[in-house]
């Protein structure tokens, strides 16, 4: 990249500033970068999800040959989309061992206080009382109660959405509740963590924790300014 804007300079920017590799990744260590804030229309429907980046780039043939060593990483990157828009409202990078339902607060955390949410989504790992009582708090929940899962006492925040769930389960079927309650908008989420793999990559480049959370962030801006140039508006018509 420094060859290239280097290259640009010559031919048509003699007064283009560029940085060296160096100076950029000793940078990015301290750089906080943050999330450009709308102000939409509508309340968000937030559909939250994480997934893997590769670090140290371990091949998947060797692995299946030989097993991962022990510096094998996977550093886990969490993101909350507003499904209406189309846009990450969040982001945070964590340890492979942190828990999806550990790091909501910090999420919503990162939603200005102005700006309200009405539904939240997430699969089966959010379901938990933490969780919930962070929800109940200003949004309501689009998770499923996990296998087996029993009524909690009335007095837990978000019980009584969790324990409706369960009885609706129960009276039909987990696929039917939901459909009936859209949880199949939380889709949207998976189809993000696929545009962020092929679009920017499915492994890290930065070596430090820093210089990878601001890596994170500014392949989130880069999925934000994608999504407002070319999102397609679709409208069902039957």
């Amino acid at each position: 990249m420094q060859g290239f804007a280097g290259s640009l300079r010559k031919l048509a920017f003699p007064d283009l500033p560029v940085p060296n590799y160096t100076t950029l990744s000793r940078r990015a260590q301290n750089l906080k970068i943050v999330l450009p804030s709308s102000r939409p229309d509508e309340p968000l429907h937030l559909v939250i999800d994480s997934t893997g980046l590769k670090l140290y780039g371990e091949g998947e043939w060797k692995v299946r040959k030989h097993g991962w060593s022990k510096r094998r990483t996977w550093p886990k990157v969490h993101l909350a989309m507003d499904a209406n828009t189309g846009q990450i409202c969040a982001a945070l990078m964590t340890h492979q061992d942190e828990g999806d339902g550990e790091v909501l607060p910090d999420l919503l955390d990162q939603i200005p206080a102005d700006v309200a949410i009405d539904t939240i989504g997430g699969d089966g790992a959010y379901d938990s009382k933490a969780c919930h009582a962070r929800i109940a708090s200003g949004a309501a929940p689009s998770i499923p109660p996990r296998e087996g899962a029993t009524p909690w006492p009335e007095s837990t925040p978000g019980a009584a959405w969790r324990n409706a769930a369960i009885d609706a389960i129960a009276q039909s079927s987990r696929r039917e509740w939901k459909l009936a309650s859209g949880y199949h908008r939380r889709s949207l989420a998976e189809s993000l963590m696929y545009r962020l793999k092929i679009l920017t990559g499915s492994c890290l480049w930065a070596r430090e924790i820093g210089s990878q959370a601001t890596e994170v962030s500014v392949r989130v801006g880069v999925l934000n300014r994608m999504a407002v140039l070319a999102r397609p508006q679709s409208v069902r018509i039957a």
